[in-house]
């Protein structure tokens, strides 16, 4: 199916849905929809943006197939996120390429940062790369400089590849930054992102993998999540700790940054370890198969650069420091990479498409005013 045809196919959709309105307390989505008569391209991309795919609305339509009008909204809108993804990605042909391959893409980049890293690191390591270190100082075998200038750069690109993908996503939806970041839109955006609000399929659950609502999918979205935040709080404080009161790393097993860092790396592996034994059972009927390799490979590269992390955690203090060392950057700096081309942006795109849902909220209760 060409672009042309999803975009035809999703306004035909909407339509039917915008007259039936029967699934109009399950999520964001159905209530948005009522503020529009048409749908442009933008609000398509939109409203697959907002959509959490919880499946709830496909088993309950009374068009669903076997029907003659086909109405599959998980489906519909899963097949407008990739677009989207590729739409507003920088470059466009890497795009396509990851979400041909993203699986493969990513771990063929990770083993190659993988073997820079072993490459400067036994540069660097003068025949210490194989000898346990006293407190597990990876410092003394990779220099200070070295990680910050390698992880600046690549930290510093995928920021603007991501940050060109935003201003594109916002100009397609029709909405202003500076309207987004308003302080009680921001607080309000951020409230229903935090508590996962719209995964839970109306108050039952998500439909997924199968037909039987459960809460099960929303807690391991809620591991993710919140793994992710506490592992950047940790990066956060370390960097405070380091920068700002000169305490270098490594730091202690109880201190604040290994703390959450732990705690963090443990949720990044219950998580996406669960969320991809889900997709295994998964109604094919539903799910984009086809474009399943940048959602699989953000999850694994979460999963490896975490079990990576809690491995050089607990054994940094042996001869495995350098290897492992190698191992979990080459990981975390593939996730950096690929992060614009993954289903990373997902996590960008939804946020502000619930900014813009709360925004439409607060104008549709002026105008009601």
């Amino acid at each position: 199916m060409d672009n042309k045809e999803l975009i035809v196919q999703g306004q035909q959709m909407m339509r039917i849905c915008n007259a039936c309105r029967y699934c109009e307390g399950l999520c964001a989505v159905w209530r948005s929809m009522e503020y529009r008569r048409e749908f442009l391209e933008g609000d398509l991309n939109y409203l697959a943006n907002l959509c959490h795919d919880c499946s709830e609305c496909y088993y309950a339509c009374q068009y669903a197939p076997p029907h003659e009008w086909n109405i599959n909204p998980p489906l519909t809108f899963a097949k407008f996120r990739t677009y989207s993804y590729e739409k507003y990605a920088w470059p466009k042909g890497l795009a396509s390429a990851f979400r041909a391959n993203g699986l493969v893409v990513s771990l063929v980049t990770a083993l190659a940062l993988i073997g820079v890293i072993f490459g400067i690191v036994q540069s660097q390591a003068h025949g210490m790369m194989w000898q346990p270190i006293p407190g597990g100082d990876f410092y003394k075998i990779v220099s200070h400089n070295s990680l910050v200038t390698l992880f600046g750069i690549v930290g510093a690109l995928a920021v603007a590849i991501l940050t060109v993908g935003l201003v594109r996503f916002l100009d397609d939806i029709d909405e202003k930054l500076t309207d987004l970041v308003n302080p009680s839109v921001l607080g309000a955006t951020f409230k229903e992102v935090l508590n996962l609000k719209y995964l839970d399929g109306g108050g039952w659950g998500c439909s997924y993998p199968d037909d039987e609502s459960s809460p099960v999918r929303r807690w391991l979205h809620h591991f993710t999540l919140y793994g992710f935040l506490l592992c950047l709080a940790a990066t956060t404080v370390g960097f405070i700790y380091d920068f700002v009161f000169h305490w270098p790393a490594p730091y202690g097993y109880l201190s604040l940054p290994v703390l959450l860092g732990t705690v963090g790396g443990i949720g990044l592996l219950i998580g996406p370890i669960g969320l991809l034994l889900f997709k295994t059972r998964r109604n094919r009927e539903i799910s984009d198969d086809n474009h399943s390799g940048m959602d699989n490979s953000f999850l694994m590269l979460l999963v490896l650069a975490s079990f990576s992390g809690l491995l050089l955690l607990f054994f940094r203090e042996t001869s495995a420091l350098g290897a492992l060392f190698a191992f979990h950057l080459g990981f975390v700096m593939s996730l950096f990479l690929t992060a614009p081309y993954s289903k990373f942006v997902h996590g960008i795109y939804r946020f502000f498409a619930i900014g813009k849902y709360v925004l439409e909220r607060k104008r549709k209760q002026t105008i009601g005013g």
